[in-house]
């Protein structure tokens, strides 16, 4: 896994600033501007028709007129200063930028080296790094950065338990090692996407790439899918338990489903639990997902307003519950009419979906 930033973030572009003659003359043509819309609007008010001609000033007409030579003098001054201070705080406030984002970007190679390690426990230490990393980061962009090297972590190859023998107490200890440190990136992941939009933790709003992800347990409930792009096609979730209950899909676009170029998720054995999930917005492609064995509980979910498709997922030996869902059938959930329903897909007596 590379340390670097990818290029685009990298290579930030400076600050931006006109010259400063042109600011200095837009300025005052804007203040003439302002003055003379003032001037005519004070005109107009007060319902005046022509000036009253004076051969003679006196001295207190003269007075007046230095005092407004002075007057227009200060004011071209101050708006100098205005534009030169402006400049000053734009130029300040770039270089603080560019001095937290080297400062990132110093932080951020330590932690994934940090991922590179063999020692399970630097590598835990690596991904609580990115996450306090991806908290402070300065702007969106360094952000989803971090976010999409612990996405990336745990798409690395990764040898399931059911590959591993039973005498080898070696490759044991290192599967349990590493286990807990990915089962740690689910947690901090479900856990920022558990806060609210608006949250200066919050991870909602931000991309997540599980393409081809082994998820051997987990726990994601709660999470709430707002925005953005959530893809886990071609992933494989195995082992004892993986958690959606009570995620909240409310915008983004969340994919489990086969694409191109790609197959559709695998639940296989285990129990995966959907139950209570509310599907109130966005789309949620379950098309071409595989479901094979063990359980999948959509228990008391709620489907409103997301587009949630089954388009051609199998059911094989496995248990899905839909008991006590409520609300419109997902596309390509309810077979034609007189076709069977697929064997252990169970439906709630009380739910009468229709078909799409």
């Amino acid at each position: 896994m590379s340390p670097r930033l990818p290029r685009r973030q990298t290579e930030r572009r400076g600050l931006r600033l006109w010259p400063v003659g042109i600011v200095l003359a837009l300025a005052f043509t804007t203040a003439v501007l302002v003055a003379a819309s003032v001037f005519y609007a004070g005109w107009d008010l007060l319902g005046a028709r022509e000036l009253k001609p004076e051969r003679r000033i006196g001295s207190k007409t003269l007075f007046d007129l230095v005092k407004l030579a002075f007057g227009v003098v200060a004011g071209a001054g101050a708006l100098v200063a205005l534009v030169v201070a402006y400049r000053r705080q734009r130029v300040d406030e770039d270089g603080a930028l560019r001095d937290a984002t080297r400062l990132h970007t110093e932080r951020f190679t330590t932690a994934v080296s940090q991922l590179g390690e063999d020692s399970a426990a630097v590598r835990l230490g690596g991904v609580h790094a990115l996450a306090g990393l991806a908290d402070d980061a300065p702007t969106h962009e360094l952000r989803q950065t971090c976010v999409d090297v612990l996405c990336a972590y745990l798409r690395l190859p990764y040898t399931p338990e059911t590959d591993i023998p039973e005498d080898a107490t070696d490759a044991w200890h290192t599967y349990l090692a590493l286990r807990e440190v990915r089962r740690s990136a689910i947690r901090i992941i479900r856990d920022h996407l558990r806060l609210p939009l608006g949250h200066r933790h919050s991870w909602q709003g931000h991309n997540f790439d599980f393409t081809g992800a082994a998820f051997d347990g987990g726990d994601l409930g709660g999470v709430i899918f707002s925005s953005g792009a959530v893809h886990f096609g071609g992933a494989v979730f195995t082992g004892t338990a993986v958690n959606f209950s009570k995620a909240v899909f409310s915008g983004a676009t969340v994919n489990f489903g086969a694409t191109s170029h790609l197959d559709g998720a695998e639940f296989s054995g285990g129990t995966v639990n959907f139950s209570g999930a509310v599907f109130a917005g966005g789309t949620v492609n379950f098309q071409g997902t595989a479901f094979s064995g063990g359980t999948v509980n959509f228990t008391a979910a709620v489907f409103s307003e997301a587009t949630v498709t089954f388009q051609d997922a199998t059911f094989s030996g496995a248990t899905v519950s839909f008991v006590g869902a409520d609300g419109p059938a997902p596309l390509g959930l309810v077979p034609a009419a007189g076709s069977p329903l697929p064997d252990g897909l169970l439906l709630a007596a009380s739910w009468q979906p229709t078909d799409p």
